[in-house]
């Protein structure tokens, strides 16, 4: 919630939205290892956001890592959240569907 997202369902799961985005966490007990991804349209303007949370010093996680090109082509940014939960959050290409 505090990088922005809505909560818009708080039950057995859990639905955020952002702007027209929105995703589902659901309890694993057993997972040791998860990650998600949201693609947005303007990761500069996420980055911006991010940083200025300082959300390494608020809640004890490793800092973002900036936003940069991988070997497939998209620009990602990482970040760990408090629940241990890796985010990469990329920026959408323009004529690329699979890019949602």
């Amino acid at each position: 919630m505090k990088l922005g997202f809505t909560l818009i369902l708080d039950g057995d799961v859990k639905i955020f939205r952002v702007g027209s985005t929105s995703f589902i966490l659901a309890p694993f007990e057993k997972a040791e290892n998860v990650m998600l991804q949201l693609m947005v349209d303007n990761l500069d303007a996420w980055w911006d956001h991010i940083t200025k949370l300082n959300l390494a010093a608020e809640f004890g996680v490793p800092e973002p890592t900036p936003p940069q090109t991988q070997p497939w082509g998209i620009r990602i940014t990482y970040l760990v959240d408090p629940s241990g939960v890796l985010w990469h959050i990329g920026e959408r290409r323009q004529g690329k569907d699979h890019d949602f």
